[in-house]
């Protein structure tokens, strides 16, 4: 069987999941069987998110190679009918696809494996009863699975097991599609993408809190003052980042699927870049506070202010110069061409799989007539 992954987070998930899943299916199937799995990196779902048009694709890639069971991963939040897509499982055929935003942002690796055993399981059930000549009434489905509500494509009879579709719903399943979307992203990837933008911040930082005016604004400024101040540079850092860096997503399509789509993707991209944001706004505080500790002398402070330097002192003075310096650092970034950023959107990642599909096509029809590629091509 092979682990067919889209590029990124979907192939270190494959990778990871292939070095034990042999031997928890070969342990949970009970029947002597032996799995062999490969894992395949491509972009097989460039250019489309249409379900029949990604079947088809996996099914055309394990009739190339001869697979006897195809699971794909994409971090790609896909629908049916109107609804968050989980599973899409053909039992006919032998192909599974998994889109791992419908499991959520946490334990991913584990829900994702315990998914993919599942499917493999019920598919190698299905192939089982086919080949005895019996007739299989229900699919053969794990718990993790069979608790999702699911969708039936076609018509079940003797001939052909009709696809099945494993859907999550409702507001919950919203969030839960978001914050998997968010966790595809991995926000912590974006801390060394703002580098340009923590330098500038870092050197408005440490400016500010030598000056006698900011120390004046900050004995002044009440603490609602300060939060608005918080959210107001934080906000503005993450809409220039996303202004800059051409991440809104913007769907040529007018279809009311569409327009859900882009604004599921907007969303994540805002949460990414402001978990991220945030994270640096929290560092840009532990900074200035230190910073503030080893320069700032009590006496000169009390003269200009006419306050005592206490704790409240450095730790109000570190919150209001970090909003500042955020500004800063927005302002003085030059971050378009920073791929930690561009990756936090879902519609530059999909620009990004179609060149990749474009360039590996390009190189698959300048190949001689009859030549085949090279082992590991």
């Amino acid at each position: 069987m092979a682990l067919l992954a889209d590029p990124d987070a979907p192939t270190e998930i494959a990778q990871r999941m292939a070095e034990t899943l042999p031997a928890r299916l070969a342990d949970q199937s009970g029947q002597g069987r032996r799995f062999v799995i490969e894992v395949i990196s491509e972009p097989f779902t460039a250019g489309t998110e249409d379900l029949p048009t990604l079947m088809r694709r996996i099914m055309d890639r394990g009739s190339t190679e001869n697979w006897d069971i195809v699971v794909a991963l994409t971090d790609l939040p896909l629908y049916s009918q109107g609804r968050r897509l989980m599973l899409n499982l053909s039992h006919e055929h032998g192909l599974a696809l998994l889109s791992l935003p419908s499991l959520g942002g946490l334990r991913l690796l584990t829900r994702a494996r315990r998914a993919v055993e599942e499917a493999v399981l019920g598919l190698t059930g299905a192939q089982a009863t086919r080949a005895e000549g019996r007739t299989q009434s229900r699919p053969l489905l794990g718990p993790f699975v069979s608790r999702l509500a699911s969708i039936h494509q076609g018509t079940v009879d003797e001939e052909e097991t009709a696809v099945l579709r494993y859907v999550v719903s409702g507001p919950r399943g919203y969030l839960r599609v978001l914050f998997g979307m968010v966790r595809a992203n991995r926000p912590w990837r974006l801390v060394p993408g703002l580098s340009k933008a923590l330098a500038a911040a870092l050197a408005t930082g440490a400016i500010a809190t030598l000056d006698s005016t900011t120390w004046s604004l900050t004995e002044a400024l009440s603490a609602p003052r300060l939060v608005v101040a918080m959210v107001g540079s934080v906000g503005l850092m993450i809409g220039w980042l996303i202004v800059d860096g051409e991440l809104w997503h913007r769907s040529a399509e007018v279809s009311r699927e569409a327009r859900r789509r882009a604004r599921l993707y907007n969303a994540s991209t805002v949460v990414t870049v402001g978990i991220g944001v945030l994270v640096c706004y929290v560092g840009l505080i532990v900074i200035n506070l230190v910073w503030a500790l080893f320069i700032l002398n009590g006496r000169v402070f009390a003269t200009m202010t006419g306050a005592p330097l206490h704790a409240t002192e450095y730790w109000t003075l570190s919150w209001f110069v970090a909003s500042v310096a955020t500004v800063g650092g927005a302002l003085g970034s030059g971050l378009e061409s920073d791929e930690a950023i561009r990756a936090a959107a879902y519609s530059k990642r999909e620009q990004e799989r179609r060149h990749m599909l474009q360039v590996n096509d390009d190189d698959q029809s300048s190949k001689p007539p009859g030549v085949l590629p090279l082992s590991g091509e």
